[in-house]
């Protein structure tokens, strides 16, 4: 049984492409048709995709890895922060700053400074020290929390990326390449899934899209920290249920077919 079902990437119109106009041809294998000047992503292959996904980070975590999520566009900057808070993983939704990874020893003194900063309010340095030098300090925590705050508790590299958008995210794409970390991430349209270790084809502009495909990676990593024993017994719950979901959720190409003909133009960008 998939992880997501069609019946849920098509509810969050995952579905949904670029213009046909904006389009990387290396895509072309993810694509089911056109449909009023834009591409309609085949979900039978983003099922395949991120069940694909969904196996390889549980394994990794499992394995005592970490995963680092990135999404910086406002489309993905919400999923991203919650659900790497949820599944307690790391994260970068406001902007990747250079050297992020190739440079981490330099980015790790900026995280130490963020660090100090909270101690010095919480052993009560700031309240002997006058209100503007306090006002400046909290000026540059918050400037440091927004740009790393996510990242402040990685203490090493991370075993996997998760990127919303490989094309927005190119830099952070390519320094896990340069130190040989693997990548995964939503890939539309107009993207080069050959960048990513494991591309999940899908519509990365809208909320709902973005938001069900990254709280099924940060679900992945639940799973591999609860255990062998705690998802089998999940399973084993459910397994009675799994026929008649199956049946429920299934799509066949047809119904894909008929829901893109017979909905108006709800591409669902934002």
């Amino acid at each position: 049984m998939s992880v997501v079902s069609m019946k849920s990437l098509l509810e969050a119109g995952v579905h949904f492409g670029h213009q046909t106009r904006r389009w990387n041809p290396k895509m072309s294998k993810f694509i089911f048709t056109e449909r009023n000047g834009i591409y309609i992503i085949d979900l039978q292959k983003t099922v395949k995709q991120i069940d694909d996904a969904y196996n390889y980070v549980r394994d990794i975590v499992a394995d005592g890895g970490e995963v680092l999520f990135v999404g910086t566009k406002k489309q993905a900057q919400e999923a991203i922060e919650t659900e790497a808070k949820r599944c307690g993983q790391h994260y970068v939704s406001q902007r990747w700053l250079g050297g992020m990874l190739t440079n981490y020893k330099t980015i790790k003194t900026r995280i130490n400074r963020l660090h100090q900063l909270y101690e010095m309010e919480e052993d009560g340095t700031f309240d002997l020290l006058p209100k503007k030098e306090v006002s400046q300090l909290e000026r540059e925590r918050e400037k440091l929390e927004k740009n790393l705050g996510g990242i402040r508790k990685m203490t090493k590299m991370p075993s996997v990326l998760f990127v919303v958008d490989p094309k927005k995210e190119y830099i952070a794409v390519h320094e896990a390449k340069i130190l040989g970390i693997p990548v995964v991430g939503i890939v539309d349209t107009n993207c080069d899934p050959d960048e990513l270790d494991i591309a999940i084809p899908g519509n990365d502009d809208a909320i709902r899209a973005v938001k069900l495909l990254t709280s099924t990676i940060a679900d992945a990593v639940i799973e591999a920290n609860q255990g062998r024993e705690d998802s089998e017994e999940v399973y084993s719950e459910t397994e009675s249920d799994t026929e008649e979901s199956e049946n429920e959720d299934s799509v066949s190409e047809e119904d894909l077919k008929e829901f893109v003909e017979n909905s108006e133009e709800q591409s669902d960008e934002e």
